[in-house]
């Protein structure tokens, strides 16, 4: 008899270990979804240990080579201005079509904004040349239902 009570004991143990892990794990998951850390703040304290976390910076990546143009978004376009009617899109479409069918195009050149506008095409971010600039405005002017091309298009210096 006590050889089953043992055996019931420690699977009733057992369970109950399973079930308050999970519980502590469904907490620091909650906690980390909301933000917060559940690690204690005393294992962040020394500033001598190698897993030490006195600082608080945080690294970010490097901003991708227009940033720094979109900051100014009252006066340049960006994506976010694209027209949302069908010939806007349309238009938009075809010249990013034409231009990622162009194999002759650096990768700067096919990753270029197109932005339109009630048909006015703005193009903007790096290409590699001045012929790339002018490859992809021509691309853009060659469109049905395009206004005018607006080349903001800068040449990458190397």
């Amino acid at each position: 008899m006590k050889s089953k009570n043992m055996i019931h004991s420690s699977v009733l143990a057992t369970a109950a270990a399973a079930l308050l892990l999970s519980v502590a794990g469904c907490d620091k998951n909650d906690a980390n979804k909301n933000g917060t850390s559940t690690t204690p703040s005393s294992t962040t304290t020394s500033s001598t240990s190698s897993n030490s976390r006195t600082d608080n910076k945080s690294t970010t990546p490097p901003n991708a080579d227009n940033t720094a143009n979109n900051k100014d978004h009252d006066v340049t376009k960006t994506p976010q201005d694209q027209g949302q009617n069908a010939a806007d899109v349309k238009i938009t479409a075809e010249i990013r079509r034409a231009i990622m069918d162009d194999k002759a195009l650096s990768t700067n050149a096919k990753n270029c904004k197109v932005i339109t506008m009630n048909g006015v095409v703005t193009l903007r971010g790096p290409v590699d040349t001045l012929s790339e600039k002018d490859s992809v405005e021509a691309k853009a002017n060659a469109v049905a239902g395009v206004a005018s091309v607006d080349n903001q298009l800068e040449v990458k210096m190397k």
